[in-house]
């Protein structure tokens, strides 16, 4: 089997993201992510706009695929858990997108797709 992470990483590790586009998800304005990719495993932080604080905890599952569980507590005390499936690229400023499709666990229902760009310096 085909060792993924090495590419995953570089497009990941100790690199910060916004939101572009959430719809039916808390992460919006003002949330920022931080992620870690070392050994196989992805994790990540994130605050900010309705999320007090969260992380998430993931691998990778092919080239430019991964998935990851994620937890929250938000601005208004609530605690929430979910998972997510997502895709690592590259757009045309050569910046790291992430997309997802995602769900609640636990504290909400439903779920949705998100996308994601890499903060600039």
């Amino acid at each position: 089997m085909e060792d993924f992470f090495p590419r995953i990483s570089e497009r990941l590790n100790n690199r910060r993201f916004v939101v572009a586009n959430n719809a039916h998800g808390l992460s919006g304005a003002g949330t920022i992510f931080h992620y870690h990719a070392e050994d196989g495993a992805i994790s990540s932080t994130y605050q900010g706009g309705r999320i007090r604080m969260g992380n998430q905890v993931g691998r990778a599952t092919g080239p430019d695929t991964i998935e990851l569980l994620y937890q929250c507590l938000t601005s208004d005390g609530e605690i929430l858990a979910g998972w997510s499936r997502g895709r690592v690229g590259v757009d045309d400023a050569g910046r790291t997108t992430l997309t997802f499709v995602w769900g609640w666990l636990s504290g909400a229902v439903g779920g949705g797709e998100s996308s994601y760009v890499e903060l600039g310096e």
